[in-house]
């Protein structure tokens, strides 16, 4: 598997899994009428953002991430990102893949930390992810997703510093 950064051409590979993804309702709180051209323009990042394919060996897109700073401004040296990986793909190490490219690319760009806004609490396998590589549950606001399985319930603020107090990590 070989993670890069994505071009133009990747989106008509990603938009099927995005699409079946926002659409379940399980795991984003992304419109899931959300069209072609609107997801690509949520998804399809521009410097100083990034966004990453994960392709095997014949150049099948596996997933993709999204990163960049979280807020622009006096905020913008928190980084964040977002993941999605494609249903055939699962259970590959994809999602570990491009986690370890994304907390490396923030550390190159001289990111403080890395703060994800809203992870779904029942989103175990992301959770359990993001708390391997590091992250800590900083809060959670409960009932602020609307889950179409298991109703209200909460989002998890999630963090990971990448420096150390008095230098970089």
């Amino acid at each position: 598997m070989l993670i890069r950064d994505a071009n133009d051409d990747d989106w008509d590979a990603i938009w099927p899994f995005f699409r079946d993804v926002v659409q379940a309702q399980e795991t984003y709180t992304y419109d899931p009428a959300t069209s072609y051209d609107a997801g690509r323009a949520l998804w399809m990042e521009t410097p100083p953002s990034r966004t990453a394919v994960a392709v095997d060996d014949d150049g099948t897109v596996l997933g993709s991430s999204k990163m960049g700073p979280n807020k622009p401004g006096p905020g913008a040296h928190i980084g964040t990102a977002s993941f999605m990986v494609s249903p055939a793909a699962r259970g590959r190490g994809v999602g570990r893949a491009l986690a370890e490219d994304m907390v490396r690319w923030h550390r190159e760009q001289g990111f403080h930390g890395i703060q994800f806004n809203a992870v779904v609490e029942t989103n175990t396998s992301a959770v359990r992810l993001w708390q391997a590589l590091g992250f800590t549950i900083v809060g959670t606001v409960p009932e602020a997703f609307r889950s179409p399985v298991d109703g209200l319930v909460g989002l998890h603020v999630m963090y990971l510093p990448l420096t150390t107090p008095g230098g970089p990590a």
